[in-house]
Formats: C-alpha cells, sequence, structure tokens
C-alpha cells in the first residue's frame, strides 16, 4: 500500500506500506546492527518494546529524539527494549552512538532491504529514508501505541509514548 506524506525538507513523498494502529500485530521484521549483524524482531520479543523511526541520526529532530529515547531507557532498564531505526548505514550508527554516548538503547539499520520500513508504513520510497515514527508494542507483541509523525521537523509526542510503555512495564 502506498500513501502521500508532507515529507518537509524534500517535499511531498510516497510512504510504502500499511498504517499500523493500536491493537495490530507488529510485524515481525530483521534490520541490520552496527556490527553488520541480523537482528531479528523475534530475538526482541516477550518484553514491551518502543521502536523509534527516524530518517537519520545526522539531523537535528532525530538527534534529539534518540537522545531523548536513550536518557528514557536508561531509567526503565532491561524492563523494556528500546529500538530505533534508520536507513542510516551501521558505520554511521557506530559513530553516531560512540559520539554521543548512546548505551541504553539499540541503534539498527534498514539501509539493505529497507522491509522494516515496507512493514511498518515507514518507507519513503522516492529517497530511500525512513519517515519518523514511534510504536509502542507490549509482550505478546501488540501494538499500543502509534505515531506517524506528518512532518521531518516535528518531534513525536514523547509522553504519549512514554505514558503508554509504563503501563506495560
Amino acid at each position: 500500500m502506498e500513501r502521500a506524506n508532507a515529507f518537509d525538507f524534500i517535499g511531498p513523498k510516497t510512504l510504502v506500506g500499511p498504517e499500523l494502529k493500536v491493537g495490530d500485530k507488529a510485524p515481525a521484521f530483521v534490520v541490520l546492527g552496527q556490527d553488520l549483524k541480523d537482528v531479528d524482531s523475534a530475538t526482541l520479543a516477550g518484553k514491551p518494546m518502543l521502536i523509534s523511526v527516524i530518517p537519520s541520526v545526522d539531523t537535528g529532530v532525530c538527534d534529539l529524539q534518540t537522545k531523548r529515547f536513550n536518557e528514557e531507557a536508561g531509567r526503565m532498564g532491561d524492563k523494556i527494549t528500546l529500538l530505533t531505526v534508520s536507513a542510516d548505514l551501521p558505520f554511521a550508527l557506530r559513530r553516531y552512538c560512540g559520539a554521543n554516548e548512546i548505551k541504553n538503547l539499540l541503534v539498527v539499520s534498514d539501509h539493505r532491504t529497507m522491509a522494516f520500513g515496507a512493514a511498518y508504513g515507514t518507507y519513503i520510497k522516492e529517497v530511500r529514508l525512513e519517515s519518523r515514527a514511534v510504536f509502542v508494542v507490549d509482550g505478546a507483541g501488540v501494538i499500543r501505541h502509534a505515531e506517524y509523525v506528518p512532518t521531518a521537523g516535528q518531534h513525536p509526542n514523547y509522553d504519549a509514548a512514554l505514558a503508554v510503555l509504563a503501563t506495560l512495564v
């Protein structure tokens, strides 16, 4: 399924994939870790997960979003999984995480196949980037919060996502 999206810094583009809603089963995915090894959603299952989707760690809002969720993940400890997904190369993600002391969340790449983006409805076809979004998935794999942010320069509603996550811990 394709839908239009106003992605402010590059103009109108097409989002590929479904628009997931609360109550939907979270799609399975395989992304690429910073070590170039597969990260399979099946290995992350069983506890609540917040998935933060960003266009690139090298942009202002994405930087702040990643730092904010890293801080929150540090407070929650191992009760949750916090994942950041972008289409950045794993090398760029490793550089960014090292330079910014991002240690409390898993930052992964969808660059190889863009299958995560296609499954979660965040793949911007024309530029091979992810659109900003936040999902909260419970331990049974059901989506409990889904936010598709309409423009790249806009922050997600951190408080809403974290409030839902807190009810699952």
